[in-house]
């Protein structure tokens, strides 16, 4: 089958057509941009990549054509169809479906799927899971919307691990609309026997109307699984509590702190998993944060479901790398008293935004560097942020930073009013090269720089790196 990927650059669709083309199908693809690294990655795989949406792509004549919830029906000022590939695939009646169902009919089916839904944590937790199920040799396919840094690609196919076996398969699961002709969530395709639902906020303020209506869509996930399947999901969240309360079909667990299921016993980068209270595994890695100590609680206690041990389990996460953009260190520039490191990180809510700081502030105090500093660098780029549904949550989210510094761009809101509260301790500027300059004013000897955005955050990682060696380390 040769199918035509509208939208393809997409961390979700690009893993799509990695599949699809690993199970030996014809490939092609387009999306307004087509930027590295997925672009690169595509073409590795022999994928045609085509820049925009120009109807002149029917020639290729696929089979069927898989659309992305990038496109729309959305005109332009002048009135022309801002994506006029799907105007004429509708003209002409073509077959078309979205990733999401193309992924439920020529990969999920038959197989044991291992979901993991949530405001946040998903991708971190999807890639613990994976590696879990890896190391334990069910040799799990997978779909992750990153990259992580055991596999070196965000997608497989995986197989059986015995002869006769249901083959396993982790994927993301993405409360996000399907496409513009199908506004359930992406993750009611999946049909999951094993669910985690690491959490539950308000997010995607540009599709949802408030949290209630994403509680319905986790309900209807919910709808989906089977009595013999298994929820993970965090303790003590009001959002999931009201979604069990819509009805649950299966046996369900919990994980976190108080009177959890699954919960944790000392710092998180060394720590006792306990379930019901009695000790059975231990992890010791080299990953920061309580968020992640649960995202580690959770793929133990949902690759409890398929068998796996959770002493086993615990000694897989040992050896876990992280995913790419997951406080993943860029660049450290050498000073005297001490180096400054750069990292980049996908935080983009509020909520993920202290998480990462917090995390980071733990980490440092474990290592007994109470007194360095965390420079928070964000641009509030999701279109939750855009809208500004979440501004005012944003000085509380950065109380354990030093020092914060906000992209403005593209905002239709005022930051430096939201930031108010911090003082002198927050920067604003709409321009990505004053924001370079105002962090390396600021930065000192031993600081940790921490720059968080859901995008390429327009170079800033390479620009701070050197300026700030240009400073401090100078030929």
């Amino acid at each position: 089958m040769h199918i035509h990927i509208l939208g393809i650059c997409g961390t979700f669709m690009g893993g799509l057509a990695a599949l699809a083309r690993e199970a030996g199908h014809t490939v092609t693809g387009c999306d307004a941009g087509v930027y590295p690294p997925m672009s690169d990655q595509l073409r590795a795989l022999g994928i045609e990549l085509i820049e925009g949406f120009g109807e002149e792509q029917l020639a290729l004549t696929p089979d069927l054509f898989v659309v992305g919830n990038v496109v729309s029906r959305a005109r332009l000022a002048s009135g022309a169809a801002k994506f006029p590939l799907m105007e004429a695939i509708l003209e002409r009646g073509l077959p078309y479906t979205s990733g999401p169902q193309w992924l439920s009919d020529h990969v999920l089916r038959g197989r044991h799927v291992l979901a993991v839904a949530g405001t946040h944590g998903k991708t971190t937790t999807t890639a613990m899971l994976t590696w879990v199920l890896e190391r334990c040799g069910l040799t799990p396919g997978f779909l992750v919307g990153g990259v992580p840094l055991n596999f070196g690609v965000s997608a497989r196919l995986g197989q059986a691990s015995q002869a006769g076996a249901r083959p396993f398969f982790v994927i993301e699961a993405d409360e996000y609309d399907t496409a513009f002709f199908d506004k359930r969530s992406k993750f009611v395709h999946y049909r999951p026997r094993t669910a985690v639902l690491n959490n539950l906020e308000f997010d995607h303020a540009d599709i949802f109307d408030n949290l209630a209506a994403i509680e319905r869509q986790f309900a209807h996930l919910l709808r989906t699984i089977p009595a013999g399947g298994h929820v993970v999901l965090e303790a003590h969240n009001a959002a999931l509590e009201r979604v069990l309360a819509q009805g649950v079909y299966c046996p369900h667990s919990s994980f976190g702190t108080g009177q959890a299921d699954w919960s944790a016993n000392g710092p998180a980068h060394d720590f006792d998993v306990l379930h019901h209270g009695e000790v059975v595994g231990h992890v010791t890695w080299n990953v920061s944060g309580t968020h992640n100590q649960h995202n580690a609680l959770a793929s133990i206690a949902a690759a409890a479901h398929v068998g796996v041990s959770p002493a086993q389990a615990c000694e897989a996460l040992a050896g876990f790398k992280n995913v790419r953009r997951r406080m993943e260190l860029r660049g450290s520039v050498h000073a005297t008293g001490g180096s400054i490191d750069v990292f980049d990180d996908f935080a983009h809510h509020p909520t993920a935004i202290r998480t990462t700081v917090d995390g980071l502030r733990d980490l440092l105090q474990a290592q007994g560097q109470h007194g360095a500093r965390i420079l928070a660098v964000f641009e509030p780029r999701s279109n939750t942020m855009k809208l500004g549904a979440m501004k005012d949550l944003l000085p509380d989210s950065l109380t354990h930073a030093d020092l914060a510094f906000c992209h403005t761009a593209g905002l239709s809101w005022d930051a430096a009013s939201a930031l108010a509260p911090m003082g002198a301790r927050a920067q604003c500027t709409d321009n990505i090269d004053t924001l370079t300059a105002q962090v390396v004013a600021a930065a000192q000897a031993g600081d940790r720089i921490v720059c968080m955005s859901n995008g390429g955050f327009s170079g800033i990682h390479d620009k701070l790196l050197k300026a700030l060696r240009d400073k401090f380390a100078p030929q």
